[in-house]
């Protein structure tokens, strides 16, 4: 077990290390192949020994070799990330089928809660390639969640077979996940006036929608808006008493706009966090945690 889980984390690292090209250029709208990794700064290639994960920027000290342009410490996480969900994988699943489908899909999850941290931003090629990859999986490892195979059991009688069960509940996963998610911000800006999310959070959740099936869209919309609300909500109010943009707020309540505290509290509570960032972290609680949550759900029932 344990030489299998280290050949677990040495794949994920490296596999991060690629994961890392991806969020970089995808949102940019440029090849993951070509050309190779180069510094950002002085353009120079990187050569393949200070390529290597997690120990190359250590040994460099965070720095381009050329140039001296520090290298964001987001590529080691980035790196270490991967490898340890690879081993929790491993851990869960063991070697099997199933196993190859969660590693997939964790590498879909690093790239977009990556990419929407940093740039705003979920990608439409990660989400089309996934929910096309969720779907080839049904075939052989359905969802957990029977949703749909149960409805046609109940009024008909007939149970469906293996693959076609397994497509059926993918794509009820993600046409409700994609449906809750788009109601919800439809009802939001109906209220609010405004923009809530974008429809890169509705195309996450039909892509997330066929890897987990309905239960599991449902939870990671569930803890996964909990989390961003009270995160949201701590960020804000440390940035009210911190005192965030207060020169600005005394300068525009000179002007009659507004008091200091009106104006200093409608900066900070504008400020939004990116809701596919959390619905990633759900998911992936939901793929490792499920056996357990679905385990206290039961207990408490009954």
């Amino acid at each position: 077990m344990v030489i299998t889980g280290t050949i677990f984390f040495l794949f994920g690292i490296v596999l991060g290390s690629f994961l890392n090209v991806c969020i970089a250029r995808i949102p940019e709208g440029l090849s993951i192949v070509s050309p190779g990794s180069r510094c950002p700064q002085c353009r120079q290639p990187i050569k393949g020994y200070d390529n290597v994960p997690l120990l190359s920027w250590v040994l460099l000290g965070g720095k381009c070799r050329n140039c001296k342009t520090p290298i964001s410490i987001q590529y080691p996480l980035v790196e270490l990330l991967t490898g340890v969900l690879f081993v929790a994988c491993y851990l869960n699943f063991g070697l099997s089928p199933e196993t190859f489908k969660w590693l997939s899909f964790t590498c879909l999850i690093i790239v977009l809660t990556i990419t929407d941290l940093l740039v705003r931003l979920l990608p439409d090629a990660v989400n089309f390639f996934g929910a096309g990859l969720g779907l080839a999986f049904a075939v052989r490892v359905a969802p957990r969640d029977e949703f749909v195979s149960d409805l046609i059991w109940r009024f008909t009688s007939l149970s469906p077979a293996s693959p076609v069960s397994g497509v059926l509940n993918a794509l009820a996963g993600a046409l409700f996940g994609s449906f809750l998610l788009w109601g919800a911000a439809t009802l939001y800006r109906l209220v609010r006036k405004r923009e809530g999310m974008g429809m890169g959070d509705v195309k996450m959740m039909a892509m997330v929608g066929t890897f987990l099936g309905v239960r599991g869209a449902f939870f990671t919309i569930l803890i996964g808006s909990l989390l961003g609300s009270l995160l949201g909500l701590a960020i804000v109010l440390t940035m009210f008493f911190a005192g965030w943009k207060r020169a600005v707020a005394v300068r525009a309540s000179r002007r009659g706009v507004g008091t200091e505290t009106e104006l200093r509290w409608a900066m900070a509570s504008a400020y939004q966090l990116p809701l596919g960032t959390f619905l990633g972290i759900a998911a992936l609680l939901y793929v490792h945690f499920d056996p357990w949550i679905s385990g206290l759900i039961s207990m408490t029932l009954h």
